[in-house]
Order: structure tokens, then C-alpha cells, then sequence
């Protein structure tokens, strides 16, 4: 799979990586087999970067890439974690001390003695304009409790704070069909700053699938279920931030533009691949099947122009009103 190098890491990655949210069971269950098969099925696939949180299963997605990656050592594969969010959103709680909890603990799910890369998981905005917080990441790289630091980011204008730090390895934001503001003015920074970006929630929680209809139905504890209006956390993280019903609409619309033999995420993939700019994606997967056909993705040829602008053509229409003022 083709390689590309994320920003100040220096490390090279696959173009297509997979999230792993959804093993952490925040999406439903996810039973621990299924889970370790998700992840051979992406390695065997060409995959070397896996994103993950300290949060996601309260350490259980940690834990079990842990196991994967003692059978898989010498392979190159870059793992990304995040902290922040173990205390409530508030700009005091992220202090060093927090810190090297929290990255001490994600070394011990791993199995590492340094993490690869660590994420400020989406805190509050005023943390990004923190000196304190940038030196105190700073301080985790001179540790060695981790070989480097990005961020995660909500906004734009967050994503443009954090690029002109010069620590800042990379920054992962919401990238995809529906959610076209970060090509604006982030990635050209990006690219101009050597940072890297992971594109985040690919296929907007599943609506670029095209699998979902109006009728469809989530589980209680399924966050596609619980948050669709930003009650437990950032609306835009569900469904990019669209509604449901506009969301299907779209979706619909977009399976259309699909080339022979692309299903309709791997055509959402493929539009985020090519963008200038876009280091790696990282869409999850719930069976190997979808990691496969994920990782597929990254042979399939470019999309010519006039779907481009088609996928453009449809963001205005339908959806820029929603998420361009917010996000």
C-alpha cells in the first residue's frame, strides 16, 4: 500500500489506516475475537497506522491493540492514541502531571515503553492557544513517554491553531464528501507547515456506506443513536454533524457517482486519498471484510474531475448550510 510520511513524525504510514472507536464496543459489541481479527485483517491488507483513544472502552481498544501488536512486532506499524478526555472538558484539567498519567497508562494497555504518537482528544478551544499545554507535551516527548505529539481537533479554526505550533506532528480533523471546509484553507496550512492529517469519521458515521435508510434503526448505546444532537459529546463527531434524514438523502446522491466496481465507501475513501494534503484515512471496521475492502481502497484509481466537482455540487446543495458556519 502506498506510503506517505506523517508530518513532523517523520514516520511513514499507509495512505488508508483504520479507527478503532468502534473495538472500544462504544458502538455496539464487539467481542475480543472479532475485534483482533479486525485488526490482522487490515495488517495482512498493507495497514500500518491503527488510531485510538484512551477513552474508547475506557482502555479497552488500547488493550486489545496491545495484544495484536505483540504478534505483529518488526512490522512497522505506527499506533495513535489520545488523552484528555478522562476529566471533564476543562482548559485546568489538562495540566503535566494529567498528562503523564494518562500517557503512562496507554503505555502500559499498549505494551510500550513510548508511544508513537499521543492527540490532545478534542479539548475545549482555549487549550490550543495554551503555552502551558504546548510545553508540557513538549515535556512528554524530552521524557520519552512519547516520540511525538498532533492534536485532534472540532474546527477549522482550531486545526489552524494548532498547525502554527511548531511541535504539532500532525492534526486529525473531520474529512469527507460531506464535511469540504477543511480543503479551504487547513490542508494548503498543513502541507505548507510539513504537518500531517488524519482524516477522521470518513464515512460520516456510516452514511457514506450507502447501507442506512430513513427506517434505520441504531442501538441504545450506539452513539449514531445517542448523539445525533451533540447531547454527550460534538454533534459533528455523528453523522458529520448532518441530520438524518438530509444525511440519507445525500447519500443516495452520492452512491450515484461511484465507478464500476467501487462500492460507495470506497468512493468516499477515494475522494479523501486524493486530496492535497491528506496524509492517511482512517476509517473503522467491524469484520475483516470491511477492513479489507477499506484497504482496497487505496488501489483504486483517481476519481476524474467531473465527479470531484459533482461531490461539490452536492455539499452546496444539500448540505453546506448545515456544517460549513459550525465546523
Amino acid at each position: 500500500m502506498e506510503q506517505r510520511v506523517l508530518g513532523r513524525t517523520g514516520r511513514p504510514v499507509s495512505v488508508v489506516g483504520l479507527g478503532t472507536w468502534q473495538l472500544g464496543a462504544d458502538w455496539g459489541v464487539v467481542l475480543e475475537d472479532d475485534a483482533l481479527a479486525v485488526l490482522d485483517a487490515a495488517a495482512d491488507a498493507g495497514v500500518t497506522f491503527f488510531d485510538t483513544a484512551d477513552v474508547y472502552g475506557d482502555g479497552r481498544s488500547e488493550q486489545l491493540i496491545g495484544r495484536f501488536l505483540k504478534s505483529r512486532q518488526n512490522e512497522g506499524l505506527t499506533v495513535a492514541t489520545k488523552l484528555g478526555r478522562r476529566l471533564p472538558q476543562l482548559p485546568e484539567n489538562y495540566t503535566l502531571a494529567n498528562f503523564r498519567e494518562w500517557t503512562d497508562r496507554s503505555r502500559r494497555n499498549l505494551g510500550v515503553d513510548r508511544l508513537d504518537l499521543v492527540q490532545l482528544h478534542c479539548p475545549p478551544t482555549p487549550v490550543y492557544s495554551s503555552d502551558e499545554v504546548f510545553d508540557a507535551l513538549d515535556t512528554l516527548v524530552e521524557e520519552g513517554r512519547t516520540a511525538a505529539y498532533g492534536v485532534s481537533v472540532e474546527t477549522c479554526a482550531e486545526a489552524l491553531t494548532a498547525i502554527a505550533r511548531p511541535g504539532v506532528a500532525s492534526v486529525q480533523i473531520i474529512l469527507n464528501p460531506f464535511r469540504l471546509k477543511p480543503l479551504d484553507e487547513v490542508l494548503p496550512a498543513a502541507e505548507k507547515a510539513g504537518v500531517g492529517i488524519i482524516a477522521r469519521v470518513p464515512l460520516a458515521s456510516g452514511l457514506l456506506s450507502g447501507k442506512y435508510t430513513k427506517d434505520t434503526l441504531f442501538g441504545t448505546d450506539d452513539h449514531r443513536t445517542y448523539n445525533r444532537d451533540g447531547s454527550a459529546f460534538d454533534q459533528g463527531e455523528t453523522f458529520s454533524g448532518v441530520d438524518f434524514e438530509t444525511g440519507i438523502e445525500a447519500a443516495d446522491e452520492f452512491a450515484r457517482l461511484a465507478p464500476p466496481g467501487a462500492t460507495s465507501a470506497q468512493t468516499a475513501l477515494r475522494w479523501i486519498v486524493q486530496q492535497p494534503g491528506v496524509t492517511t484515512v482512517i476509517p473503522g471496521a467491524r469484520n475483516p471484510e470491511q477492513a479489507r475492502a477499506n484497504a482496497e481502497t487505496a488501489a483504486l484509481s483517481p476519481l476524474p474531475p467531473q465527479t470531484l466537482a459533482a461531490v461539490r455540487d452536492l455539499y452546496d446543495r444539500k448540505l453546506r448550510a448545515q456544517v460549513h458556519p459550525r465546523w
